[in-house]
């Protein structure tokens, strides 16, 4: 999915939604997140395999759509902290739902391999 579907008002809301959070680690950023403010060098100890590179992408890609807000600490060495907006823990919210469906799913799968 194309970042430009997340901005263009001719597409579904749900397609809208996921390509804002499309992507391997934007799930698990916006998960992390929710704990609190964190730094990248903290966000990137806990996401092992993700690199400086996607993490930094990934991250102005979530800012620029409104659900993390990047604050600069003006000290020495810079501290950078990221955050969820409002925007963000309301999306969160609506990942969570997703998220229980998911394991409803994957929890009938088993069942049913069971069965067999």
């Amino acid at each position: 999915m194309t970042r430009s579907r997340a901005q263009d008002p001719d597409v579904c809301g749900v397609t809208a939604a996921i390509a804002v959070i499309d992507g391997k680690w934007k799930t698990a950023l916006l998960w992390l997140l929710e704990e609190g403010p964190q730094r990248p060098g903290e966000l990137r100890r806990r996401l092992p395999g993700l690199s400086e590179k996607v993490l930094t992408q990934a991250l102005r890609e979530m800012e620029t759509d409104g659900i993390v807000h990047r604050e600069v600490h003006d000290v020495l060495p810079l501290k950078t902290e990221y955050s969820l907006t409002g925007f963000g823990r309301e999306l969160a919210e609506a990942v969570a739902t997703l998220s229980d469906w998911g394991h409803r799913r994957l929890e009938r799968l088993a069942a049913a391999r069971a069965a067999s």
